[in-house]
Parts: C-alpha cells; structure tokens; sequence
C-alpha cells in the first residue's frame, strides 16, 4: 500500500484560547510544602501560567500538598485537570516507588513529588509516576535552577490535553460481533505477552482508594483498574480493533468489553469514536492510546498492528519530553517518531520514561522483530 498524506484537518487541533491556569491545595503544616509551594507557583508564573481564579474555571493543573501518611486527594471537576501531589518525608525509603506509588493513587494524582528532607539537613527531590516509575532531580534546593527544573519535569502535565472520552455507536456489524481473525490474532498477541512477561497486571486501585473515590475516578475516566500495555490490529482503511482500558490483555475474548472498534476521532467533543455490538449495555472505554494509534494508522496504511508494552530495547529513538498517556501531546511525538522511521511500517519507538510503541505490518512481523531484543527495564531520567 502506498504511502498516503495524512488529512490534517482531521487530526487534532493544538489547544488554543484557554489560560494555562493552576491551583495550589491545600495547607500543610510543614514549612518545606509551604517553601515549596511559593518557589514552584513563582516558577509557573515565570513560564506564563496563571493562577486559577475564585469561582472561574476549572484548573488545568493542581499543585496537592499533602501528608504522606493520610493523604488527601483533590477531587477534581473536570478530565482537562491534572493535579501533582506533593509530600515530605523525613528519611529516605528503602524503595521510593514502592513508598510513593500508594501515595500517588491515593491521592488520586498523575504525578507525585516525593521530598526527602533528612533532619541533617538536604534535600531530594523524586518524581514517581502512574506507569510506575521513579527518577530524581539532580539539582540541589539551594540551586538557582532548582524551580525550573522541577517545572521541567511537571510542565507536560500543566500543559498536555487529554483523549480519554468515548463515543459509542450500536453499528457494529453482526458478523463481528463474536470478533474476526483479528481478534483471535489479537487474543493469541495477549497471550504471547504474557509468556514473556511483557503485561504487568492491572493495579487493584480499589484495594487503595475509599470507595466514594474509587467511584468518583469511575465516573471521571471510567477506570476499571491501571493496566500496561495495549495491541490494535488494522480492520480496513479507517478502522482498527484495539484492547479495553483496564483489562488482562491476556485474556482478550469478548467484543465490546475486552476489543473494541476504533472507527475514527470527533476533534468536535475531542472524542475516540467506537462501534460496538447493540446488545453490550456497558461497553468498556478503549485504552487511553487509541488517539496515538488512530494518528499512525491514518498517516500509515501499510502499518497492519501495534503493540505498546511497558519495556524498552536497546537503540531505538525516543520523544523527549515525558507527556502523560492519553494526551494529544503524546500522541503527536510519538507519530512524529513515527514518520521519522526509514520504515515507519516497521517503526520502533521509544517513549521518554513510559515505554515502546512497535509497528509492525502484522501482529506476527512485530512478534518476529522483538524476539530476544526486550528489556523488561524502562530506562528513567
């Protein structure tokens, strides 16, 4: 298949008009949060975000300061909202991710800034993420720079738009509804990941969240857990079966619940439209990526499938700036990556602290190409 123009006027708009607004919530007793919180609002404003108004909007991003023994999350209003929690300690952990991964989700933030501050004196500054991952800032607080690098690494937040809002349609055709020969390629890709241990298992967020929380998030994001890793397989010129939010990818059987169709994107309502059977009630949401792979496969026809796993292979070229899953921002570098591949049917692409997106002509041609190359380790920085 030859390669064809993409139509840009169907890709998503870059966001305009709207204030990069953020909040500060909050007030902890400890001077190090209230110290930080004033140095990191000076450093937002230095890079042209302004504090939410009283009564305006909701805030595009939200600075929590919270305690790390109880803490309290903001429950925001709106899915345009990022928030990153803040929390102190006085020693070091033995494991920082494995300390700060239940502070993160309970506090149901997107990222979270993990301060160690030992009483003689220092600080370190850690950055845990949702794709379970962990880095340091080598900058020390007394450094002039220290602020701006922390807003560095918080700025893909406080800026990114996120694609996570489906729109379902009953329009699948009968003889899907029990799935295709993709589907069953799709079920056995599932499988091969798991063989190779390449499919973490879905985070029990509600065994950490109240469940008033864990209800919010549902009805936010329509969360049914945090899972890693998707697959898609092209159907035709405009359509692509991809895996559920949320589920075990190794077991990928019921259409409407573990696959769904991706048909296209509505940039109107910013939204991944969907075709599932008429008789499923509740179908699930398409996983968080589709925006990125319905960009590839419209730029790329002889791109037949896509795996996203959370591994990494020696390399490969990467985006360099660490935007949160779902977002437009992602989406966009990683095609460019894309693009760039001197065969982007067969592009491998490495995504800055998070993982790989594998194109392939088939499901079996990436399988073929990966095989003996993983590392199961993301690289952080």
């Amino acid at each position: 298949m030859a390669l064809q123009e993409p139509d840009l006027s169907r890709w998503p708009a870059e966001p305009t008009g709207a204030p990069l607004t953020f909040l500060c919530h909050g007030e902890p007793a400890a001077e190090g949060l209230r110290w930080f919180a004033r140095g990191l609002s000076e450093a937002l404003e230095r890079h042209g975000h302004v504090p939410s108004p009283a009564g305006g909007g909701p805030p595009r991003l939200v600075i929590n300061l919270t305690d790390p023994k109880r803490p309290r999350p903001y429950r925001r209003r709106s899915q345009a909202t990022f928030v990153v929690s803040v929390v102190e300690v006085p020693a070091p952990p033995p494991d920082v991710l494995k300390a700060g991964y239940p502070i993160l989700i309970r506090s149901l933030s997107n990222l979270l800034v993990y301060l160690v501050r030992p009483p003689d004196g220092g600080l370190r500054t850690h950055f845990v993420t949702l794709e379970q991952g962990s880095y340091a800032l080598d900058l020390a607080p007394d450094d002039p720079e220290y602020f701006d690098g922390v807003y560095r690494r918080i700025a893909p937040l406080a800026s990114s738009t996120l694609v996570v809002e489906n729109i379902f349609r009953p329009d699948l055709e009968p003889e899907l509804w029990d799935g295709d020969e993709l589907t069953a390629a799709l079920y056995e890709a599932g499988r091969k990941l798991d063989a190779l241990d390449l499919l973490p298992a879905p985070f029990p967020i509600q065994e950490l969240l109240p469940e008033r929380d864990f209800r919010h998030l549902q009805r936010l994001y329509g969360l049914g857990g945090l899972s890693y890793g998707n697959l898609s397989a092209r159907k035709d010129a405009r359509r692509f079966w991809m895996s559920a939010s949320g589920v075990n990818k190794a077991d990928l059987r019921k259409v409407g619940e573990h696959l769904l169709m991706v048909t296209d994107y509505d940039p109107a309502r910013n939204a991944m439209v969907l075709s599932v059977p008429p008789g499923v009630s509740r179908p699930r949401r398409v996983s968080v990526d589709a925006i990125e792979h319905w960009m590839i496969y419209r730029e790329h026809p002889e791109v037949g499938a896509i795996v996203h796993i959370h591994a990494w292979m020696e390399g490969v070229p990467s985006t360099r700036i660490n935007y949160p899953c779902g977002t437009l921002e992602l989406a966009r570098a990683v095609a460019a990556e894309v693009r760039r591949a001197p065969d982007p049917s067969r592009a491998v692409v490495g995504l800055r602290n998070h993982g790989l997106t594998i194109c392939g002509r088939s499901l079996d041609d990436i399988f073929e190409r990966i095989e003996g190359r993983i590392l199961r380790q993301v690289p952080m920085s």
